[in-house]
């Protein structure tokens, strides 16, 4: 029996991200989907749909001029997603506020000053490879040692984020994403990485590096009109947290293909497949990007055979995108490193294309490599099906990679 009602209310916990896109796709490239609280949405998981919108400025990506619900208060400060909607951030903001955020931010992320960045990729991967080989354990939880702390180091580095303030500061990004929060949790969040942020920018101001807050920090003293602290503190909200937590799953996705296909990783490490080829591939069938929130219709759209009504708010299933079979034929579920047509859209489309692709793509190319050479005998520590979800419909990934860092046959008794 079919499971695809209308509307189809998202699993806060994120169990089966695909398993959902494909019960959302008997519905058409668009479906009504139920967020939590009983907030009604709209889940774009068509290609050429999700392009469409992604490409069109009437679709606002802000809630303070667009979205009646929470306009009107029906959005509490203790929704899950609040953070989403709350932050005055690049993400939610169009037109002329978003390109003046986004210049500001475009010298950060140069094709120069990511190649400039390169020297400190390799010792940041090299540092956490050395504490995975002097750990002293038999398996490791490969996630937690080394796909989630390469980006976290580097866009803290990036941000000059102090040693002694990290944990704070990304506490909020973690939450951010997780769909299962508690009202209470989700606006004690909300407060605290305000408040951590907040205390991140007068951290800089006394004391000014070669960072990009301290960058931002000047731009503002320059011209107070044209940043704001509230857009400071929010874009800082979005790329410390966007920038780490995405890039955790992209590593992790490309980590567990190779991890369960020898023949793909023998023909990876030879050369014979380029590492490049499995970086797309992942983005294309394993998006680290689930159903991320929100567009707003800013006028009543008639679009992949739905009537979308003004006010009405649009989850983009980067998920699913990258598995649209009316663009990767019946096959798109499959990971083919040699597929020709690895089309996807896992970066956005639009004036919101993402600001660090370039950064991402060059850490992921120095790190996957440098993991498999450095520990050629590494083998997953359970079976793909013991993996399980990361508690969230908005990122696509899994809460852990247990791994032998040597390898090991288990016992079968």
């Amino acid at each position: 029996m079919s499971e695809a009602v209308c509307p189809y209310v998202l699993d806060p916990e994120g169990a089966d991200t695909h398993g959902e896109t494909a019960r959302l796709r008997e519905q058409g490239p668009i479906a009504r989907v139920e967020l939590p609280d009983g907030v009604l949405a709209w889940s774009v998981h068509g290609y050429e749909v999700a392009k469409q919108i992604m490409g069109d400025e009437r679709f606002s990506k802000n809630p303070r001029r667009n979205w009646p619900a929470y306009i009107n208060g029906e959005i509490s400060d203790g929704w899950p997603l609040i953070t989403w909607v709350a932050m005055d951030t690049m993400a939610t903001q169009d037109g002329v506020d978003h390109a003046r955020l986004r210049k500001l931010l475009l010298k950060a992320f140069t094709q120069r000053r990511v190649e400039d960045m390169k020297p400190h990729i390799h010792k940041t991967v090299n540092d956490l490879l050395d504490n995975m080989a002097a750990a002293g354990t038999e398996t490791v939880d490969l996630k937690a040692m080394f796909h989630a702390e390469l980006p976290t180091r580097l866009m803290c580095d990036l941000f000059g984020v102090p040693e002694e303030s990290r944990a704070e500061v990304l506490e909020g990004g973690h939450k951010n994403i997780d769909t299962r929060i508690s009202a209470e949790v989700a606006e004690a969040n909300l407060g605290q990485w305000q408040k951590a942020i907040s205390d991140l920018v007068e951290y800089k101001r006394a004391n000014p590096g070669d960072d990009l807050t301290s960058g931002m920090i000047a731009a503002k003293e320059e011209d107070g009109s044209r940043l704001s602290d509230s857009e400071m503190i929010g874009t800082l909200h979005l790329l410390l947290g966007a920038g780490s937590e995405t890039l955790v799953n992209a590593l992790a996705h490309s980590s567990l293909a190779l991890l369960t296909d020898p023949d793909l990783r023998q023909k990876v490490v030879s050369g014979e497949i380029p590492w490049e080829n499995v970086w797309e591939e992942t983005l294309r069938v394993e998006s680290p990007v689930a159903h991320l929130p929100f567009r707003y219709a800013t006028e009543d759209f008639e679009i992949g055979g739905v009537s979308i009504a003004k006010g009405d708010a649009v989850l983009i299933d980067f998920a699913g995108i990258g598995r649209d079979p009316a663009i990767h034929g019946a096959d798109a579920d499959e990971f083919n490193a040699l597929r020709e047509d690895k089309t996807h859209l896992s970066f956005g489309h639009g004036v919101h294309y993402c600001l660090g692709a370039r950064l991402a793509k060059e850490a992921w190319i120095i790190g996957i490599p440098a993991l498999f050479a450095r520990f050629p005998d590494l083998q997953l520590a359970v079976s793909r099906d013991e993996l399980v979800g990361q508690g969230s419909f908005v990122v696509n990934g899994h809460a852990s990679l247990p791994v032998y860092l040597k390898g090991k046959v288990p016992s079968l008794v």
